[in-house]
């Protein structure tokens, strides 16, 4: 459009203007320089006007252009002084040698293939530092790539111009002329090729020879090249395609090697067609090299010879029974936790690939046995405790068993433990001095917080070895209460089962039976403790990992007591039977556990060399129908150890584990916890100290008596001598009485056999102790004070009954039982009944009829 004056405007258009223009005009701001006062021409009045600014030509003179170029001339100045600074900007910023962490390349103990794993997996593997590189490794590098790299800045001036003229003369790209530096700065920074391109790779070569110095930019070549199949750099190459390291190599596997990079697919060394040009191509490298002086006329000759029989070992796969193994250094890689492995990226791993195999094929056979019960998946670990190696690793039975969850790593999830733990609980209190080995635990009834024995049953009496040889809850959950929760949690933690981040009233006392959901790993490397006289230790997954030095977290004795504990067969009686799934021809410590519902079955077991430790279970924490960890985790833990035990499998050579130092055998009495007598009929092998067992005293609970056969009652001068009978008896406390009731254990009788089978005179039945009248001291042991109950309205009324239970001592006759304050049932010796369950609050008490001694009040509500 043309500028045209509007109304009242001064101006007229120029000259030679169409007809038909429209004039747009627009208002100036006020101020400004074209806004100009004037005279109008009628009146001579000032007033402002708008004027056009002057042209150009009109400020310096007819036909000058100066202050127009000048102005574009410091335009362009500007911008390629912008494009300079860029591009300086971009050339110092890839001055720098960058690569991806190296990648690993894994093997079992014995150098077997395992696999590989990177942090960046999508850039490939390799990329494992080059700190010196072999003087024949060089010359045939340079040989191929670069010749002229020691007397060029990093730009080869007469390759550039080869390049051009080749590509000139051919009409098409043929050649780049790139320098080993320039193939740095382009595999650093990949693109398209192009013109510019090349000027900034030559450009950020230079940067890096001058940084780096041509040392480092070889060396960093060398790490970095291609190779094909995801293979970079020279010295993971030679490991992957050769299985030798770089230092090794003949002058046939250099030369077969240097060939790869100038196109990493059409010589893929896997392929024959590909081996076969790059048998080729290294063929004429072993010429240059002889004709440069660098071979002698044998050396080639015997290269010549070796390349073309060069041999590539077949592609190797990831066993996929070590799966979780492999995936597990991947997760550690990408975390930043294998950090020293950067300058050995070569890592054996302590692992048994052919232990590794034949125990995944142990694991999905017994998972498969219990799958119809439930079962859908397990993990196994092996370690050998020379060192701490881990052996074997199986974090599922079948890592591709998508219905099972089998890529899910069951070693590292937690799960509940069941009865695992129990060890450490009887291991602090033997340690803090709480119980002794020869002291009496009760398994008499539900302990606190409800907790039962898995079986139902109370085996009343017992010293710590059977508690814990046959796995009792009661007694256990009465230990933790002796230790105090918190300590036992805070145990629990220096174990590095747990981190602290819940209180230890979230577990309660049903830490010993499960509370507390642990990995099986953790469990494993927990009862390194056990195994290891006392000293936890890490456990080792490949050789010259770090680890701290072991900690003492249970005297030495007491590990090895309590080691003696889980290997007696003969104390986990009656609950475990003999010649089962946790009994050896040797010397094994055994460890099951079942979580509530049966929804995990564990076993650890450790012989004197070796740690094992098992889990099955449903992926989802579905119950399982009565799979426990004796009949499942403890089966494939048994086949294993005598696996890893040939040669004492037939139970000739005697293995024991050490006892503790400074003690000897004593014979004990399993009831009294004190040294057997003649009426203690079984008795039980104990280690105690010296003083100890020099000071023990003999059975008080255990006597002969003499019995009348035809009676029953104690024998008197009236019973014929061939009516005699020496019978033994234990008289245990009134707190026993349930138990001696539900064992068909008779408290020794009282009474005299009179003459003819009746009870002399002045004898007469005599069922109290010998006590003064007036001294009973009862004690209502159930229900406890305060006891909260949730009536089940499912449960048949005949069914919904609150046990009554108290102790009495002495004995009397009979035993009163009051509820609400009326007389509810009279009962004899052992003095029990069962109660109704009726909602409200109710209260009992238990008084000796026909007298004024009574128990205190016991109050319940029931809802």
């Amino acid at each position: 459009p043309v500028v045209a004056p509007a109304d009242g405007c001064n101006h007229r258009l120029p000259s030679g203007t169409p007809d038909g223009v429209r004039i747009r005009t627009r208002r100036v701001p006020e101020g400004s320089r074209w806004l100009r006062p004037s005279a109008d021409a009628t009146t001579g009045e000032g007033k402002e006007s708008i004027n056009p600014p002057p042209s150009p030509s009109a400020e310096r003179g007819a036909g000058g252009r100066g202050p127009l170029l000048a102005t574009r001339r410091r335009k362009i100045l500007a911008a390629l002084l912008f494009s300079a600074v860029v591009f300086f900007g971009i050339v110092v910023s890839r001055s720098g040698l960058e690569a991806p962490p190296a990648s690993l390349l894994l093997r079992d103990r014995f150098g077997r293939f395992v696999g590989e794993v990177a942090a960046e997996p999508e850039r490939g593997y390799g990329f494992w530092p080059v700190d010196k590189v072999p003087e024949r490794v060089v010359a045939a590098t340079l040989a191929l790539e670069d010749r002229r790299f020691y007397q060029h800045p990093g730009v080869d001036p007469l390759a550039l111009a080869r390049a051009v003229r080749q590509n000139l003369e051919s009409r098409e790209r043929i050649s780049g002329g790139s320098t080993l530096a320039m193939q740095v700065a382009r595999m650093q920074a990949p693109g398209s090729r192009g013109y510019l391109r090349k000027a900034l790779e030559a450009a950020t070569a230079v940067a890096l020879t001058l940084r780096h110095g041509r040392e480092g930019v070889l060396r960093h070549y060398l790490r970095i090249v291609p190779y094909g199949n995801q293979v970079h750099g020279i010295n993971y190459a030679a490991r992957r395609y050769l299985d030798k390291p770089v230092e090794d190599l003949s002058w046939a596997e250099i030369a077969f090697l240097a060939a790869i990079p100038q196109s990493p697919t059409r010589m893929n060394p896997y392929d024959p067609r590909g081996k076969a040009r790059a048998i080729a191509r290294g063929r004429r490298l072993l010429e240059v090299l002889h004709q440069r002086g660098r071979l002698s006329a044998e050396e080639l000759r015997v290269a010549d010879a070796q390349i073309v029989r060069i041999g590539i070992p077949p592609r190797r796969q990831r066993p996929s029974y070590a799966m979780h193994v492999v995936l597990r250094f991947e997760k550690m890689l990408r975390a930043g936790q294998l950090a020293e492995l950067e300058k050995q990226p070569l890592v054996d791993l302590t692992l048994d690939l052919d232990l590794q195999r034949e125990a995944s094929w142990l694991l999905a056979d017994q998972v498969e046995k219990w799958r119809p019960r439930g079962a859908g998946n397990g993990a196994l670990l092996v370690v050998d405790q020379e060192g701490w190696e881990v052996l074997a690793a199986l974090g599922s039975s079948d890592f591709f068993a998508k219905d099972d969850a089998g890529a899910i790593d069951y070693l590292q999830v937690p799960r509940s433990p069941g009865s695992t733990l129990k060890p450490f609980v009887f291991a602090l209190a033997l340690d803090q001095g709480l119980i002794a080995p020869n002291s009496v635990l009760e398994d008499l009834r539900r302990g606190a917080g409800g907790i039962g024995n898995s079986d139902g049953l109370f085996l009343g009496p017992l010293l710590p070895r059977v508690a814990l040889a046959n796995s009792r809850n009661v007694p256990s959950a009465e230990l933790l209460s002796r230790l105090g929760l918190d300590e036992g949690y805070n145990y629990f933690g220096r174990l590095g089962l747990h981190n602290h981040r819940e209180a230890a009233t979230e577990y309660g006392l049903g830490m010993v039976i499960g509370s507390l959901p642990l990995r099986l790993e953790d469990l494993v490397r927990s009862y390194t403790v056990l195994a290891g006289g006392g000293l936890e230790h890490e456990l080792v997954y490949y050789r010259g990992q770090p680890s701290l030095e072991p900690r003492r977290l249970l005297a030495e004795n007491t590990a090895r007591r309590i080691t003696l504990f889980l290997a007696d067969a003969g104390a986990r009686q009656p609950t475990f039977p003999r010649q089962g799934q946790s009994e050896y021809p040797f010397a094994v410590a055994v460890k099951t556990g079942t979580s509530s519902q049966f929804r995990d079955a564990l076993t650890v077991a450790y012989s004197s060399r070796y740690l094992v430790g098992a889990w099955i279970g449903h992926p989802d924490h579905r119950p399982m129908n009565g799979v426990t960890g004796y009949l499942s985790a403890a089966a494939l833990v048994q086949k294993v150890i005598l696996h890893l035990h040939p040669e004492l499998q037939d139970g000739l050579r005697a293995t024991a584990f050490p006892p503790p130092a400074g003690e000897r055998l004593v014979r004990l009495c399993p009831v009294s916890g004190k040294a057997a007598g003649r009426a203690c009929g079984h008795q039980l092998l104990e280690y105690l100290p010296e003083s100890e067992a020099d000071a023990l005293e003999e059975c008080p609970l255990h006597h002969l008596l003499g019995i009348d056969r035809r009676t029953g009652l104690l024998a008197s001068h009236y019973t014929p001598k061939e009516e005699i009978e020496v019978r033994s008896f234990v008289d245990l406390p009134a707190k026993y009485a349930t138990y001696l009731r539900e064992n068909g254990l008779a408290p020794p009788p009282r009474a005299f056999s009179e003459a003819g089978g009746r009870s002399p005179a002045g004898t007469g039945p005599q069922p109290e102790r010998p006590a003064a009248r007036g001294q009973e001291e009862l004690r209502i042991v159930s229900p406890r004070q305060g006891q909260r109950l949730l009536l089940d309205p499912e449960t048949p009324a005949s069914m919904a009954t609150l046990a009554l239970q108290v102790e009495v001592d002495p004995q009397p006759l009979q035993v009163l039982w009051l509820v609400d304050g009326r007389p509810y049932r009279l009962e004899d010796y052992p003095f029990t009944a069962r109660w109704p369950l009726e909602r409200g609050e109710h209260t009992f008490q238990a008084q000796i009829p026909a007298s004024g001694r009574k128990s205190g009040l016991v109050r319940v509500l029931v809802e």
